[in-house]
C-alpha cells in the first residue's frame, strides 16, 4: 500500500457511506473482512455483519456531513490516517478519529479500526463510571 492507495480507499469509503445501501461495501471489504468502531469494541466481521452494522450506525446516505482527512503513516499492507467527521443538524457534533486500515493487493480492505474521540468522551475508566 502507499498513500495513493490509502487515499483511493478513504474516498470509496466516504462515497459508499454517502450512498443509500450497502452493495458498495463489496468493493470496500473483504468478504471475511473484519471492521471494529472503537479500540475495545466487539469486532464485526464479515461483509454482511458490516453492511447491517453499517445500515444500523447511519442516519442514511443522505445525513449532512463533512469529512476531512490526512494520512498519518503506510508501512506495508497497513494504513493510517487521522480523519475528522463534521456532522451538521439535527445534532451537530464532531469526531475526530484515527483509521488503521489493512489493504489486500486488490485494493480491498481486510481489517479497518477506528480510534473515535469526541468532545465530552471518558478519558479514563474512571471517567466513564
Amino acid at each position: 500500500m502507499d498513500r495513493a492507495d490509502l487515499a483511493r480507499w478513504i474516498d470509496a469509503y466516504e462515497r459508499a457511506w454517502r450512498t443509500a445501501g450497502t452493495a458498495a461495501l463489496e468493493q470496500l471489504f473483504t468478504a471475511e473482512a473484519t471492521y471494529r468502531n472503537a479500540p475495545f469494541a466487539e469486532t464485526v466481521t464479515g461483509l454482511d455483519a458490516i453492511a447491517a452494522f453499517w445500515e444500523a450506525e447511519r442516519d442514511g446516505s443522505d445525513e449532512p456531513f463533512t469529512m476531512h482527512w490526512e494520512p498519518v503513516a503506510v508501512e506495508g499492507d497497513v494504513g493510517v490516517a487521522r480523519v475528522e467527521v463534521n456532522y451538521a443538524e439535527p445534532a451537530p457534533h464532531v469526531y475526530r478519529d484515527l483509521w488503521v486500515i489493512t489493504l489486500q493487493p486488490d485494493g480491498r480492505c481486510r481489517a479497518f479500526e477506528e480510534w473515535p474521540f469526541f468532545p465530552g468522551q471518558p478519558l479514563s475508566a474512571d471517567e466513564a463510571g
